[in-house]
């Protein structure tokens, strides 16, 4: 029955994908828009979401009392107050914009679904691991789905135009989870010119049995979770996996310097990084030039705000950013808090495109670990960890007085330990209680396949 439900799935996808490709045209073109026309389009992008979410939605419609979203601007949107995952998913069926599915219909599709699937209406039905405690149920219509995959690919595809590489025979690894109910399989296995064929690796079976399948199928693309796409190449560089990718792109985890230099040095290919959510969709990308990450801005709206939600100016420091998914109609998310952390990058990237950038996004705040009053940020750990070249992976679990590690590699694991406590010392946790130990493996989320690098206290 599951090998019927894929057959189904993928004739319809097929239309789907092709849509996709008909689209990147535009998108690619959007990329050279001046910053002036990019405002404009998001304005009157803006002004259709808010006026559909109004109609539609109660939730959005008490929210937005006293807007009047035909005339509303960007600037407009401090005046609604954030939105938080656990709204969404509190208030599911106040927030669908589309009849004839509630939460109780969308938790069916999932329960029934043995494969990825289309509900009679054209939407997709996701679901998330719940990492951060709140388990999430979200939507996708079939038109949100075509602008998400232009968004995801459309710098790729801009750079190998320019290339005139564009049609060359190519194949795409895929290293994502591979099975419902995640969304990062349908989004990035996307053939994206005539040429190009695509294979998917679950990034969630044992390393060794992820190594071989890339080393089999020889992908001259290369599309994943950061740390697996990371860790390929350090095994790359060791003589363990050959392979030349000429183009990597990574997403669904926070892009560590020790991975993105790992890619560097083993392929000399550019690295597209995408941050992005399953709510959002994809909210900036990677040129493969400059530094950072390039805002959506024609389809994402970023607000950048304090501990009252209150917008920031570009220099000031946030306390977490919201965003606004212009595309999103279905189930739309206005004002989300996204539980990151973002600093705008000022000058214009030397890729030439007026999309405002992002220094690359070292990872939620919810990674952060609390020891009373004292917060110990993630960044204390990765700087130890990351920068060991013996250890492979790592994953640290918080304790009530410190944390205990493990790591994948041949570290000498008392001075790692060591190392450890003089990082949180400065935070105000002195003398910290940390244990290193080595394991073979470190498994990862059984359905998304994600590494969950840091596991606070009662998770």
């Amino acid at each position: 029955m599951v090998e019927e439900d894929r057959r189904v799935y993928e004739a319809l996808r097929a239309g789907h994908v092709a849509e996709v490709r008909a689209a990147l045209m535009d998108h690619v073109a959007r990329l050279d828009w001046p910053s002036e026309r990019i405002d404009r389009y998001r304005t009157e992008r803006l002004r259709a979401l808010l006026v559909l979410a109004r109609a539609r939605s109660p939730f959005h419609a008490e929210r937005m009392r006293g807007l009047d979203p035909a005339t509303a601007t960007v600037d407009d949107l401090a005046r609604l107050p954030p939105m938080t995952k656990q709204d969404s998913q509190e208030h599911w069926d106040a927030i669908i914009t589309t009849p004839g599915l509630d939460r109780a219909g969308a938790e069916r599709v999932l329960a029934e679904e043995r494969w990825f699937s289309y509900t009679p209406g054209g939407l997709q039905v996701f679901s998330s691991g719940g990492s951060s405690g709140v388990r999430g149920v979200y939507v996708w219509d079939r038109a949100q789905f075509v602008t998400l995959a232009c968004l995801a690919w459309r710098w790729q595809v801009r750079a190998e135009r320019a290339a005139g590489t564009e049609t060359h025979p190519a194949l795409l690894a895929v290293l994502e989870s591979g099975e419902p109910p995640h969304a990062s399989t349908p989004l990035f296995d996307v053939a994206t010119g005539p040429g190009m064929h695509t294979v998917v690796i679950p990034a969630a079976a044992p390393f060794e049995q992820v190594r071989a399948a890339v080393a089999d199928a020889r992908p001259t693309h290369l599309v994943g979770y950061a740390s697996v796409v990371g860790r390929l190449a350090r095994a790359s560089t060791a003589g363990e996996l050959d392979v030349r990718p000429v183009r990597v792109s990574t997403n669904s985890e926070p892009l560590s310097e020790e991975d993105h230099d790992a890619i560097e040095a083993a392929w000399g290919a550019p690295v597209h990084n995408l941050w992005g959510s399953t709510e959002i969709g994809v909210q900036a990308v990677g040129c493969g030039y400059g530094e950072g990450l390039h805002i959506c801005a024609d389809e994402v709206v970023l607000e950048r705000v304090d501990a009252d939600g209150h917008p920031v100016g570009p220099t000031e420091p946030a306390a977490r950013t919201l965003a606004t998914g212009l595309a999103g109609q279905a189930f739309p998310f206005i004002r989300y808090d996204l539980g990151d952390e973002v600093t705008l990058l000022p000058d214009i990237c030397p890729c030439g495109s007026a999309m405002p950038r992002v220094a690359a996004i070292a990872g939620r705040r919810d990674d952060d670990f609390r020891y009373g009053t004292l917060t110990v940020p993630a960044s204390a750990f990765r700087h130890v960890l990351g920068t060991d070249p013996r250890i492979v992976e790592y994953q640290v679990h918080q304790t009530p007085g410190g944390a205990d590690v493990l790591v994948v590699g041949s570290p000498d694991t008392a001075r790692v330990a060591a190392a450890l406590v003089a990082s949180l010392r400065p935070y105000g946790l002195a003398d910290a209680e940390i244990a290193v130990r080595t394991v073979d493996r470190i498994p990862r989320h059984a359905t998304t396949g994600k590494l969950t690098r840091f596991v606070a206290l009662g998770r």
